[in-house]
């Protein structure tokens, strides 16, 4: 096996995939951490972390669902523990911003005893186009519980650019990067701007948090997951986070991509064609 190898944990999510791309094309030896990868890594499975990291450098780390949820903190806690034992020497933590729940894992982090560096992530621009909010936009409507509050949306690539750069390069020891994108939109705004950049008629509109929970039990997802999701649109979302940060630039010494280009790109793949009513089967993994 490889000195350099490095695992990169959730390498089929919006990130990991992007990141584990990157590093591959560097000719760095990747282990996927995932449930189909081999070996396999589970974060429900403990029996799954110690082969997953034998040999591994550094962790690109990731939580899924979100840091946000019971338990999360103890797991960060028990892998970063054996991540160390197992010879790990560098860690970058995908965290999100404004959850405290978050800040304690970076906490755990940042008190390993190895080098870290945290990438506090604003809301990605691809929840557009590669998960939840697809089937709604393509149906001609995204009903959402949140108002006029403007957010930073990221894009996933420049999330993927600092977090391979952390993994691989020096001068990223010890640091903390907010990753937002270069402007303040509303889900509105960024609706407009998908209908714009697709020429099609869509719409944004607001709905009770409680009418959508209710939709969200109708759909039968799990009560934790409802709980979390709850929790994204009502704290999460309550002008907390809406500011833009530099943390794309002092990572990679360039500003972030623009939700405008990012919808550009984005409606030339024809992502968003039209589609029939939207159901609410995608809508977990509302963070990552």
């Amino acid at each position: 096996m490889k000195a350099d190898t490095i695992l990169v944990l959730g390498s089929t999510g919006k990130t990991g995939r992007r990141v584990a791309q990157r590093l591959a094309a560097r000719g760095i030896d990747v282990r996927h951490g995932s449930r189909l990868a081999r070996p396999p890594f589970d974060w429900a499975d403990r029996a799954t972390w110690a082969p997953a990291l034998d040999g591994a450098k550094a962790v690109y780390l990731t939580y899924f669902p979100d840091l946000a949820v019971t338990g999360a903190a103890d797991d960060i806690e028990a892998f970063t523990r054996l991540a160390v034992q197992c010879g790990a020497r560098r860690l970058v933590l995908l965290s999100g911003r404004g959850e405290q729940e978050a800040q304690r894992c970076e906490a755990i982090v940042r008190g390993s005893g190895v080098e870290w560096t945290l990438l506090r992530a604003s809301w990605f621009m691809q929840n557009f186009s590669e998960a939840h909010f697809l089937e709604p936009i393509r149906a001609g409507e995204l009903a959402l519980p949140v108002g006029d509050i403007g957010e930073p949306f990221v894009d996933a690539d420049d999330i993927a650019d600092a977090a391979a750069a952390a993994l691989t390069d020096d001068g990223h020891a010890g640091q903390l990067y907010e990753l937002t994108g270069p402007r303040l939109l509303t889900f509105g705004d960024a609706v407009s701007e998908i209908a714009h950049a697709s020429g099609r008629v869509v719409r944004f509109t607001r709905v009770p948090l409680d009418a959508y929970g209710a939709a969200l039990e109708q759909a039968q997802l799990p009560p934790d997951m409802i709980g979390l999701i709850r929790y994204l649109f009502s704290e999460v979302l309550d002008g907390r986070n809406a500011s833009v940060q530099d943390g794309v630039l002092r990572a990679l010494g360039r500003p972030p991509r623009d939700f405008r280009d990012y919808a550009r790109a984005a409606a030339a793949t024809r992502v968003w064609a039209s589609a029939g009513p939207a159901s609410m089967d995608r809508l977990p993994e509302m963070r990552a």
